[in-house]
C-alpha cells in the first residue's frame, strides 16, 4: 500500500515541478531574457542541491522520511505561489532556488523509502514503478503548462501548477500512518563521502546517471527557447515536451523486458548512445512534428536512466547509508545541472542553439564510449 501512495504522491508533486520548468523558461524569455540569463535561472534549480543533497541524505538515514517529504512538497508549493504573487524576472531566481532544494529533499526521501520497502527481487520493479509516476507527471506537467500559458498567461499558470501540491502536502503530513519507521543505520558513524566513491559499481552508476541527467535537464530548458525562436506557440512546445514524456512512459513499461536480456549497467550505456543520436537530430528540425519525433527518440535514451541508476546505486550502497548514497547521486546530477545551463547558456548566446545540442551530443558519445570500455574490461573476469 505504501508503494502506491508514494507513486501517487510523486505524481502530484512532480506535475507542479515539471510544469514549472516550462513556465519559468518561457516567462524568462517573455521578459526579454537572453539564453545566458535563462541559463543562470536554470542553474539555480541545482545550486543548493549540489551543496545540501549529501547532508539531506544523511538526515533521511537518521530521522526518517516524513520530514523531508513534507518539507519538499511545502517548498515546491511556496515557490510556485511566490512567482504568482510577485511575477518578475528577479523573482524567478528565488523560485528556481526553492524549487530545486525542495524537490531534492522530496526525491531523496521517496527514493530511499521505495528501496527500504522493497525486497531485493522487487526493487528494480518498484523503482521502475515510481519512475513511471514521475514520467506520467513529466507528460502532464509540461503539456498542462503550455496550454495554460496560452489560455491564462504565465502568472496564473504558476498558481494553477501549485494546486496539485495541496493534496500532496496533506498526504505527506499524514505520513506517520503509512510510512515505515526508519531503521537505525548499520554503521554507527559515516566514514565520509569519499569512501563511497571507492565502491566501483556505485561510482560508475553515479557517473552514468549524471551524464544522462544533464542531457535531460538541458533538453527541458533549452528546447522551449529553441522552439520559440522558430515561432512555435507555448501549446506546441508543450506538445513537443509531452512527446518526450510519452516516450519515457513507453520505455519504462517495456524496461523489465530489457532487463531480462541485458544488465542494468549495459542498458545505461545504450541509453547514452540513443540520446546522443537524438541531440544530433534537433538542429535539423524546426517543425512541431519533427521536433516531437526527435524528442521521442531522446526520451527512449533518457527514460532508462533514472530507474536503472537508482537500482544500481541502492544495491551498491553500504547498509545504513542508502540515503547518503542517494544524496551523493543527486549531488553529482545537480552539479551537472548547475554547470551545464551556465556553460551552454553562454554557448547558445555566442554560437547558437544548434551548437548547444551538438556539443551535448558529443558529451553523451564520450560518456557512452567510456562506459562501453568499462563493460568490455569486465568481460574476461565475468567469464572466468
Amino acid at each position: 500500500m505504501a508503494l502506491y501512495i508514494v507513486v501517487f504522491l510523486s505524481f502530484l508533486t512532480h506535475v507542479g515541478f515539471a510544469g514549472s520548468r516550462v513556465v519559468v523558461a518561457l516567462f524568462a524569455v517573455d521578459q526579454g531574457a537572453t539564453p545566458f540569463v535563462v541559463g543562470t535561472v536554470v542553474a539555480l534549480y541545482a545550486a543548493l542541491p549540489v551543496v545540501l543533497a549529501l547532508p539531506a541524505g544523511r538526515m533521511t538515514d537518521r530521522l526518517g522520511y516524513k520530514i523531508p517529504i513534507l518539507l519538499g512538497t511545502c517548498g515546491i508549493c511556496a515557490a510556485l505561489l511566490t512567482a504568482w504573487i510577485w511575477p518578475a524576472l528577479t523573482t524567478l531566481y528565488f523560485t528556481a532556488s526553492l524549487l530545486g532544494i525542495s524537490f531534492m529533499a522530496f526525491q531523496i526521501a521517496t527514493q530511499t523509502l521505495v528501496g527500504a520497502i522493497s525486497t531485493a527481487e522487487r526493487r528494480a520493479h518498484n523503482f521502475n514503478l515510481i519512475s513511471l509516476g514521475f514520467a506520467t507527471a513529466n507528460f502532464t506537467g509540461p503539456l498542462l503548462a503550455g496550454i495554460l500559458i496560452d489560455q491564462i498567461g504565465h502568472t496564473r499558470t504558476f498558481f494553477a501548477l501549485a494546486m496539485p501540491l495541496v493534496p500532496a502536502i496533506i498526504i505527506s503530513a499524514l505520513g506517520s500512518r503509512w510510512m515505515p519507521a526508519v531503521q537505525a543505520p548499520a554503521t554507527p558513524q559515516s566514514s565520509g563521502a569519499l569512501d563511497l566513491l571507492r565502491i566501483r559499481p556505485l561510482r560508475n552508476a553515479m557517473i552514468a546517471s549524471a551524464i544522462v541527467s544533464s542531457a535531460w535537464d538541458l533538453y527541458q530548458f533549452f528546447l522551449p527557447i529553441y522552439a520559440r525562436a522558430h515561432g512555435l506557440s507555448a501549446t506546441e512546445i508543450g506538445f513537443i515536451l509531452s512527446a518526450f514524456a510519452t516516450s519515457i512512459i513507453f520505455v519504462r513499461v517495456i524496461l523489465p523486458l530489457g532487463l531480462k536480456r541485458s544488465g542494468a549497467a549495459e542498458l545505461l550505456t545504450y541509453a547514452m548512445f540513443v540520446a546522443c543520436v537524438a541531440f544530433c537530430l534537433f538542429p535539423l528540425f524546426h517543425t512541431v512534428w519533427t521536433l516531437a519525433l526527435a524528442s521521442f527518440i531522446l526520451g527512449i535514451g533518457c527514460g532508462c536512466g533514472q530507474p536503472l541508476s537508482l537500482t544500481l546505486v541502492y544495491n551498491a550502497s553500504p547498509p545504513g547509508r542508502t540515503g547518503e548514497a542517494a544524496g551523493m547521486r543527486i549531488t553529482a546530477n545537480q552539479l551537472m545541472h548547475f554547470v551545464v545551463p551556465l556553460l551552454f547558456g553562454a554557448l547558445g548566446t555566442v554560437a547558437g542553439m544548434a551548437t548547444v545540442f551538438l556539443t551535448n551530443a558529443a558529451c553523451l558519445a564520450v560518456g557512452g564510449g567510456i562506459s562501453r570500455r568499462n563493460h568490455n574490461a569486465k568481460t574476461p573476469s565475468q567469464k572466468s
